[in-house]
């Protein structure tokens, strides 16, 4: 686990300021937006049977890495979320919110699994959800895709460069049994080649075995039999029509056919966004169709699609790539002498807070003032793009020295404390 910092303070790895994860998150408000989606927020504690009867009892994620426990006032089997789709299906169904109709949601804030840390990758980590409830054509299939890549451009990552989709269809539940004891009877005649982990999902979850990253096993997973090979005409005619729906919009996408993801509710699309830039963990985002999760978590059956993202992971991709920010710096830092009266500062500040400006004080009391050229100092390291002087001279005039810190002239000049809301405008049309 860890902390998001400011910039200002030193960190011992390398992790996102949170001047950046500002910077993701007014980019994802105003991609959403662009879309139709609704915010939402959901508990972080649910109870642990929703997790296993929705991700699915021999998946990593229910056999290894969910934090749970047992409330010790009632005894009731609770778990740190391990990701957001389960917990929005559930609450979807306990507030009956599709009643009116389709929804499209989207949330963020922290998950948990116990899993070996990497980079990129905590135990407490921060995911963006984004859901479309209720929606079942291949539209919103592609429609839920762009909205990542609309993502990327919002924040400059170049999609074919930076990050890159790849596709597959799970097909439906039946194509997805007989797929399965295909590739069980595939893989029973090549036990001998199986690590300790495949064998162990040959009859609980063999699909799974697809997924594995083992060197030695590759050349045996990419003989298996293909699921795409199983797939009936709707199941293909679903898939055609979201590849049509990217290539016209000029996405390129790879159509992966061992692209499985981590949770049993997939059918359909599934995708990944994926990056060569941090290493073996390429994954930035992943989602897909999952028609039959609200109707098996108590809900009318209604169809869905989503994905999640990891927001440490994709930040710290920015980082990698240097990825311009728009700048965090104040639009005024006001320089105080020592001994300076407190209450007409105050009222300027605040009149130039209330105007729409970014105002730092320098302060810290008689002791913490220091002197004119160290509150200088401060003013230029600050970013601000203006100093405010609150001069001894100036202030029995009535008047306060506004000084230029960015434009390279350092130019000064006078202003009326009578009349802020005047040269505030000024102030905020050049900044």
């Amino acid at each position: 686990m860890n902390d998001i910092l400011p910039a200002s303070v030193p960190r011992t790895e390398k992790l996102p300021t949170s001047a950046r994860w500002q910077w993701f998150e007014a980019a994802v408000r105003k991609v959403l937006a662009r879309y139709g989606y609704q915010y939402l927020l959901t508990p972080i504690v649910e109870p642990t049977a929703l997790f296993v009867r929705g991700l699915g009892e021999v998946t990593d994620i229910v056999e290894k890495e969910m934090y749970s426990f047992t409330d010790s006032m009632n005894g009731d089997k609770l778990t740190l979320r391990p990701e957001a789709t389960a917990g929005i299906v559930r609450a979807m169904v306990e507030h009956n919110a599709l009643y009116n109709g389709p929804l499209r949601v989207w949330t963020q804030g922290p998950m948990f699994r116990h899993e070996r840390p990497q980079k990129g990758r905590y135990r407490q980590f921060n995911q963006l959800d984004v859901e479309a409830l209720g929606f079942g054509g291949p539209d919103v299939d592609a429609e839920i895709i762009l909205v990542a890549r609309a993502l990327w451009r919002e924040l400059g990552l170049v999609e074919g460069q930076h990050v890159r989709l790849e596709i597959n269809s799970l097909g439906q539940p039946a194509e997805r049994r007989e797929h399965r004891e295909a590739l069980i009877r595939y893989f029973e005649q090549h036990q001998d080649q199986l690590d300790e982990e495949a064998r162990r999902r040959l009859h609980s979850n063999p699909l799974r075995i697809l997924d594995s990253k083992n060197p030695a096993m590759q050349a045996l997973i990419e003989a298996a039999p293909k699921l795409m090979d199983f797939l009936g005409d709707a199941s293909r005619a679903h898939f055609d029509a979201v590849r049509a729906a990217l290539e016209a919009v000029g996405l390129e996408y790879r159509v992966n056919p061992r692209l499985v993801r981590g949770m049993d509710y997939y059918n359909l699309t599934v995708f990944e966004w994926v990056t060569d830039q941090l290493g073996s963990q390429g994954t930035v985002c992943g989602g897909g169709r999952y028609d039959g999760l609200i109707e098996q978590l108590g809900g009318k059956s209604a169809p869905a699609v989503g994905f999640g993202l990891g927001i440490e992971r994709l930040l710290l991709l920015a980082d990698e790539l240097d990825l311009p920010m728009p700048s965090a710096a104040a639009d005024v830092y006001a320089i105080v002498p020592p001994g300076t009266p407190l209450p007409p500062v105050i009222v300027v500040l605040e009149a130039l807070r209330t105007a729409g400006l970014n105002v730092v004080q320098h302060a810290g009391g008689a002791e913490g003032a220091g002197s004119m050229k160290s509150q200088f100092k401060k003013a230029d390291a600050s970013g601000a793009r203006h100093a405010l002087i609150f001069g001894e001279d100036e202030l029995a005039r009535g008047h306060v020295t506004v000084k230029a810190l960015r434009d390279g002239s350092g130019a000064q000049a006078e202003h009326p404390l009578a009349d802020v809301a005047q040269w505030a405008a000024t102030l905020q049309s050049i900044a």
